[in-house]
Formats: C-alpha cells, structure tokens, sequence
C-alpha cells in the first residue's frame, strides 16, 4: 500500500531493501528439469522462493528500523535472472515515521 488506513506520515525516511543472490545446485536444477517434462509444481523452487522473500523482507525491515522508520510503505518484490544460474531477490519501499489519526 502507499499509504496506512488510520496513520498519516509524519517523515520520510527513503528508501530501504533487502538482498539476496540464490544459485541452484544440481540436483536441483536436474531434478526441475525432469519436472518440467511431465509438468507440475517445482516444489524444492517454490520452497526457496518463499525462503528467499522471507530472508529479503526481514532485511529490508532491519535496514528500516536502523534508519528509525515504524512502517514500510510502496513495498515491492522484484526478482531478476543473473547468468542462467543465480536468482536476485530484493525487497525494497519507503522507511517512513508515523503518527495515528
């Protein structure tokens, strides 16, 4: 959201994020490309997904909280291939300072 129902702005502290590069190992990638014949979830991917969004939120809010932001507005996920093997994950928004309307 870019804004939270019931507080108001009160600062703008800027940008934050979190970060990770991800590679797959070789099971992995051996094991996802069998899958992809028959068709189907690749759990062990979807798995590392939702760990890595985990990992890139929990720094983003760290990085937040060490600037003296109380919330975290326009958050966005934004992931990217690097070089056929790794996977960037990053979490990024605005570290603001709020105050109840």
């Amino acid at each position: 959201m870019n804004d939270i129902p019931g507080y108001e702005v009160t600062e703008v502290l800027g940008e934050v994020f979190g970060l990770t590069v991800r590679s797959r190992n070789i099971g992995s990638n051996i094991g996802a490309g069998f899958k992809s014949l028959v068709g189907g979830e690749l759990k062990g991917m979807t798995k590392n997904l939702v760990a890595s969004r985990i990992e890139v939120t929990e720094r983003m809010v760290q990085e937040a909280e060490a600037k003296g932001g109380e919330a975290i507005i326009a958050m966005r996920f934004d992931t990217s291939e690097m070089g056929g093997q790794w996977t960037e994950i990053c979490a990024y928004g605005t570290a603001v300072r709020v105050r109840k309307v």
